[in-house]
């Protein structure tokens, strides 16, 4: 099994329990950012010794949460050394618009990965985009730089849609399958 971690931040649960999602899909470790932008004791080299690294933040205002943008920002040190060169990387966001301008989110994380010589795997999923698509569909948000996931603003945790947690878990798997292709 592939070393996958899932480096998050998230402002309500939504975007942790989508982490969740993808990490089961993929066998992966989780790794939270905090409220405050910062990992955990030990986060950074856990991010060295991955062979998969796999971006969430919710989308506010059009861009990641300040707290993935600060993690980012502080990534500078693996980027000097180039210590990411040649890993994996993907993305996911929720917000709760259901356009919400998440496609942002997952092109920052997608030019952060480029920045550290990275190679991103992206969604590999057809969107459920016929008559008979229903919202609880996989890729129901027609996504393919990765996962896409839409809660209303005044849902719980609880009530995120089953389509967009399966949307996740699969991407998860992707991701897994990639590496171990990969790293063979």
């Amino acid at each position: 099994m592939s070393n996958i971690v899932v480096v998050y931040h998230s402002g309500y649960g939504h975007t942790q329990r989508m982490a969740q999602s993808v990490a089961q899909g993929a066998g992966a470790q989780l790794l939270a950012i905090d409220a405050d932008g910062n990992l955990p004791e030990g986060g950074w080299a856990q991010l060295a010794a991955a062979e998969a690294i796999v971006f969430g933040a919710p989308t506010y205002m059009g861009a990641p949460s300040w707290q993935f943008k600060k993690f980012a920002d502080a990534s500078s040190k693996p980027w000097f050394a180039q210590t990411w060169k040649d890993k994996l990387f993907a993305g996911f966001t929720n917000s709760a618009g259901v356009q919400g301008d998440k496609q942002v989110t997952l092109d920052y994380f997608y030019h952060l990965a480029m920045q550290h010589s990275g190679i991103w795997v992206g969604l590999g999923m057809l969107p459920s985009n016929t008559k008979a698509a229903q919202r609880n569909d996989a890729n129901w948000m027609g996504a393919y730089s990765g996962a896409m996931a839409q809660t209303p603003s005044d849902a719980s945790v609880a009530e995120m849609l089953p389509g967009d947690l399966e949307t996740a878990r699969q991407f998860g798997e992707r991701v897994a399958s990639t590496a171990r292709r990969l790293t063979k």
